[in-house]
């Protein structure tokens, strides 16, 4: 192999390594788009999730030092025997979801609420929460994804969630021909050229043959 051929293959190479990358990243994040959006139209009061997660983004500083405004927390889903005290859970507030910590258990017979209060709060939340009100417990966050987050919910950045991945597979998949393209018919010339002088040399041998 010469040198412009070794070339070529280290570009179609680093082009298919490339091609690979986007593909197990971008295919997850499709899945991820394509199924929070179909649960948001199927479920338009609820909160869509993903094998039983869910993003919420911090609105205020209640949850400080926890979590700040304009980060966006992801919870789990889960039972609510499973809860203890001081565990951070989201529950729903009328329209709003709040997360707030568990400070108390409050248990009538077999049923029970959770008394709660923000870490940055000088009293506890105003109303204990109730089993049907709870989407989940606390996981982690990500520091200031939250207003990345808000912008997403506009139909532009919806349209830009789903459009991105879309739009880096087929500049993939423009680009992988284009290389294949090129090579096929750096393949062709160079077979041409093969051709030719290989009749070059036939003729020379013929020459000296009649001579």
């Amino acid at each position: 192999m010469n040198i412009a051929s070794a070339k070529r293959a280290d570009k179609f190479s680093f082009a298919t390594v490339i091609g690979v990358v986007l593909i197990l990243i971008l295919t997850p994040v499709l899945v991820v788009n394509f199924t929070l959006i179909f649960k948001s139209f199927v479920y338009p009061n609820e909160v869509p999730g993903f094998l039983g997660y869910k993003p919420f983004i911090v609105l205020t500083g209640s949850m400080e030092p926890a979590f700040s405004s304009g980060d966006l927390v992801i919870v789990k889903e889960v039972e609510a025997n499973n809860l203890q005290l001081d565990d951070i859970i989201a529950f729903r507030e009328g329209n709003a979801v709040i997360t707030h910590r568990i400070i108390e258990f409050e248990q009538n017979g077999s049923s029970y609420r959770f008394i709660t209060k923000g870490d940055n709060n000088n009293i506890e939340d105003r109303r204990p929460v109730n089993v049907e009100q709870l989407e989940g417990q606390y996981i982690f966050r990500i520091r200031n994804l939250g207003n990345f987050a808000m912008f997403m919910q506009t139909p532009v950045g919806m349209a830009l969630f789903i459009a991105l991945p879309l739009l880096s597979f087929l500049l993939y998949d423009i680009t992988r021909r284009t290389v294949h393209q090129r090579r096929q018919a750096q393949q062709t010339k160079n077979l041409e050229a093969e051709l030719k002088k290989i009749q070059s040399q036939i003729l020379t041998l013929d020459r000296f043959a009649k001579n």
